[in-house]
């Protein structure tokens, strides 16, 4: 048993590398990538929801292919999508024989970790299959007969677009944790990006765990990381506070985002959730985008103070940057007061504001992802400030990040 724990504990401390590895790679990517891993440890499934073109496939994929031993599927779907394309194609040659039989290999109905693009456009025809593969990890044979067990730890799925019929809301509603990204924000991450597509570069380094280490956290280590009775408390008060704004979770969906916070507590090291673990839930309990900040106010609200402070900044900067959006037409000379004289003292005392928080969070012990995203947000306006209506060359201001 001593060996066992001593696993669980090399396991955190390698996925916490990857999580920085990956974070090193893709850009503004931090906190998704760090809340992959903890979903996949809860053994619960994630939507990557974002434009195309922001990296959702790449990022999977790298991150899966950190999982030696692991059997991986990934399928781009489409509504003419067949269940045995996803589940295994008829065995030709056995029909032949006048034997009908699928093959499984390869397919998802043998994988240990799944990728699906394009979640919502499964087809109608794959979707009671597709709904047990999530749900029940099983999968019904073309021809009949007991259902096969899949082996599948954690699926990872991606859309460019909210689900549109009742077919594919069904598949939302059973995806626990939602993430959201979008292009690039800061500007010396866009220069960076821009950069490394011609820079040479030396191989990443790539810490990579075993299957059967994965196996051992998501069956023992995470389930016995314990819930203290002040983190149920919590959660009982912000299930209220969230009802109080008719925002409205099922049941399943709560009962299931405690293993998000054992695992959270898990990647961390800890053998107990704590309040930190709970910024996890900002991904799990919002239907739709524009229900996500206020689900993410009342998080912070009880996790971290420092952060809910960052966001009443952000609802600021929103508004310098709506407010430049209005101004395009004006004289130049007007575009130039407005920016001295008020949009740029306001951001550049934000973005001061912003650094002091997220000091004091790291100070302290807390994550710090929602301040950072706000800090991206800041410097991304501050840019745009600059450069249309001061004309100033931004990569100075790049440098000074």
């Amino acid at each position: 048993m001593a060996a066992e724990a001593g696993d669980g504990a090399t396991t955190a401390k390698r996925l916490r590398a990857i999580t920085e590895e990956l974070s090193g790679r893709f850009l503004e990517r931090e906190d998704v990538v760090r809340t992959l891993i903890v979903t996949m440890l809860a053994r619960q499934h994630s939507l990557v929801l974002g434009p195309p073109g922001t990296a959702k496939s790449e990022l999977a994929r790298e991150l899966t292919a950190r999982i030696e031993g692991a059997a991986f599927w990934e399928i781009l779907l489409s509504k003419f999508t067949a269940p045995t394309r996803m589940f295994g194609p008829i065995d030709v040659a056995a029909l032949s024989r006048g034997e009908y039989r699928q093959v499984y290999k390869g397919r998802a109905t043998t994988a240990d970790i799944a990728f699906i693009d394009e979640i919502f456009k499964c087809s109608t025809a794959a979707l009671n299959e597709t709904l047990g593969f999530l749900n029940e990890r099983i999968y019904h044979p073309e021809n009949g007969g007991e259902p096969i067990r899949c082996p599948l730890i954690s699926a990872i799925t991606a859309s460019n677009e909210l689900p549109s019929g009742e077919d594919s809301a069904a598949i939302y509603d059973r995806l626990l944790v939602r993430v959201e990204v979008g292009y690039l924000a800061d500007p010396s991450n866009f220069a960076a990006l821009v950069r490394s597509a011609v820079a040479d570069s030396t191989p990443p380094a790539k810490t990579t765990i075993s299957l059967r280490d994965l196996q051992y956290a998501v069956t023992t280590a995470v389930p016995a990381v314990t819930v203290p009775e002040p983190i149920v408390d919590a959660i009982c008060t912000l299930r209220a506070a969230l009802r109080r704004q008719e925002l409205i979770a099922s049941d399943r969906r709560w009962r299931q985002s405690v293993a998000l916070l054992q695992a959270s507590a898990f990647l961390d090291g800890r053998t107990a959730v704590g309040e930190n673990d709970l910024a996890v839930l900002t991904h799990v309990l919002w239907d739709s985008p524009a229900q996500r900040p206020t689900v993410e106010r009342e998080v912070l609200q009880m996790v971290n103070p420092d952060a809910r402070a960052a966001l009443d900044l952000a609802d600021s900067i929103d508004e310098l940057e709506a407010e430049l959006d209005a101004k395009a037409g004006q004289s130049k000379d007007k575009l130039s007061a407005w920016a001295i004289k008020e949009a740029n003292p306001k951001l550049s005392r934000a973005g001061k504001t912003l650094e002091k928080l997220r000091k004091a969070a790291q100070a302290q012990g807390r994550s710090t992802a929602s301040i950072d995203r706000v800090l991206t947000r800041q410097r991304a306006v501050h840019a745009r400030i600059l450069s249309e209506a001061l004309g100033v060359d931004t990569s100075a201001l790049q440098a000074g990040h």
